[in-house]
Order: structure tokens, then sequence, then C-alpha cells
């Protein structure tokens, strides 16, 4: 079993179809349903059901496309400590973002690891939560953001930033009045979130359900400023780490702390747990517990 052919397999799962992973893999499409077609001979099972355009994977497929990508990110690891031993001057640092908070809690620290370490280049993704666990687990990026809790089977972690969740409601509205408020007198009120891949959603409905409720969930954006926009249109409330809040200030919102249940956004930056950490990976690591300890470079 050639590992070249595990990474056809699980690029054209991974992009749906032949076509694209032949795109990805820089080959042609061809060969790409060679190396599957090889890969299911040689283990004497259908792995790939295909229907049209369209491939799903058999429940042979599942199971062989799990093992292939704990196997393919292995070998990256291998190929990465062996770089290491050889005394590599240069490299890449492959790091996933969220789309809230990050440009406070991360972007100042870019200029200071690129200072630092000139050699080293930065390649940025940037989705929700629940997205980035999922490309760190595969070995595609090296360290995530992401807020905790997070499965610490799977997961090591640095905390960086803690925040108060606040509520941002329509500036005329008359509980906007008030200096402080309980989530459950928000429970008539029509709820504006995040996208489902966005990890402060679940903080909120878990607050909600501690309160006892669930919430009507009228509208969903990956846009922080169009949520607080719809906020002021009077169409519902939604939910902020404070300090965004307080970037974000808008005439037409007001920003009110909850006093319970504590919705609390902490951010961390996470990796895979047992996996092999790059020069670059560390040097990261490094530099947020220097800048929370208030160290200069």
């Amino acid at each position: 079993m050639e590992l070249r052919t595990l990474r056809a397999f699980v690029e054209v799962v991974r992009q749906g179809g032949f076509s694209q992973a032949a795109k990805t893999l820089f080959t042609t499409q061809s060969n790409v349903s060679k190396a599957v077609k090889l890969l299911e001979e040689e283990l004497d099972c259908l792995l790939l059901d295909r229907i049209g355009h369209r491939s799903t994977l058999t429940e042979a497929g599942s199971v062989v496309f799990e093992r292939a990508l704990a196997m393919l990110t292995q070998r990256d690891d291998l190929v990465a400590e062996l770089n290491e031993l050889r005394g590599l001057k240069r490299g890449v640092l492959r790091l996933g973002l969220p789309s809230v908070g990050s440009d406070i809690v991360f972007a100042p620290m870019f200029a200071v690891y690129q200072k630092m370490y000139p050699g080293i280049g930065i390649r940025l993704v940037e989705h929700g939560g629940k997205r980035l666990q999922e490309l760190l687990l595969a070995g595609e990026i090296d360290l995530a953001g992401a807020l905790l809790p997070v499965d610490e089977t799977m997961f090591e972690w640095k905390t960086v930033r803690r925040e108060p969740v606040d509520v941002l409601i329509s500036a005329d509205h008359p509980l906007a009045k008030r200096k402080m408020l309980k989530l459950e007198e928000l429970s008539e009120i029509p709820f504006i979130l995040f996208e489902a891949s966005f990890a402060l959603n679940q903080v909120v409905l878990d607050a909600c359900g501690k309160s006892g409720f669930t919430p009507n969930v009228i509208a969903r954006s990956s846009q922080i400023a169009f949520i607080i926009e719809l906020a002021a249109a009077k169409l519902g409330i939604t939910f902020l780490p404070r300090m965004i809040a307080k970037q974000r200030n808008h005439p037409g919102v007001k920003c009110i702390p909850i006093s319970s249940p504590a919705m609390e956004w902490n951010m961390a930056l996470i990796w895979r747990r047992g996996g092999h950490l790059s020069h670059a990976a560390g040097a990261w690591i490094d530099l947020i517990g220097d800048a929370k300890s208030g160290k200069r470079h």
C-alpha cells in the first residue's frame, strides 16, 4: 500500500469528486481514478459508490478514510521532525484562526513573530471553530484558535484571552435602559446568532439551556457588522465578547452585561495532543505566553 494512493483517495473524499481532487494534487483525473481503483483492488473492497459525477463513501470506505488520514498525518509529522533534525532554518506556520476576535487577540502578534523569525512564513486559514478543529485533527494546520472547552483527549491548549459575553440590544428597546440583565428575561426576544460552525453559538445556547429555554433563532450570519446592524434594526438581539462589542460600538445598540448565568468567551490556542509541533508552531506558542506576561521583544 503506497501513500500516494491513500492521498489520492483522501483528496477525492475531501474535494467531493475526482476532477477537483486531480486539481488539488496537480495531476490528471485519470491518474487519480487509477490510484483509487488500485487501492480498491489491493484491499479487495469497494471504497466509493459512484453515482454519476458524485462519489460517496461506502461503509468500508469510511473506515479506510479515517485510517488513511491518520497515516498521512503521521507521515507529515515524520518529515517535519527530520527537517528539524537537519537544522532547517526556514519553514511555514500553518495557523487557523476564527473570524470572531482574531483581529484583536492575534493580529498584534503577527508583526512581532515576523520580526523574530523572518525566515518563517505564515499560512493563515479562517473558519468557524468546529471546522478548525477538523483541520487540526487532519494535520492540515499546526495550531488553531478555539473557544474552550475542547476535547482534552484530542487537544492540548494554552489560554489566550477571557472575556464576558454581553447582549447587544436595540437602543430604544425598554430593556436597553437596564445596567444588567438575566438571560431568562430575554427568552421571548428573537436571537441573531453566528453561523452553525461558530463556537460562540454553543456558549450562548448552553447558557439558555441553563436558564430553562430554547431561543427562537431567526437569523444567522458570519459577519459581525451585519449581525450588529440587524440588532440595531430591531430584528432581535445578539451576543458578543465584551471587548469585541466595545470595538464595534454602534449608536443603534446597547451592550449590556448578563448577570445570570455567566457566559464567558475563553479563547485558547490549541494543537493535536501527541502530535509533533514544529519549531515554527512552538515559537508561536511561546509568543502567546510572552504576550500574556507582558514581555517585550
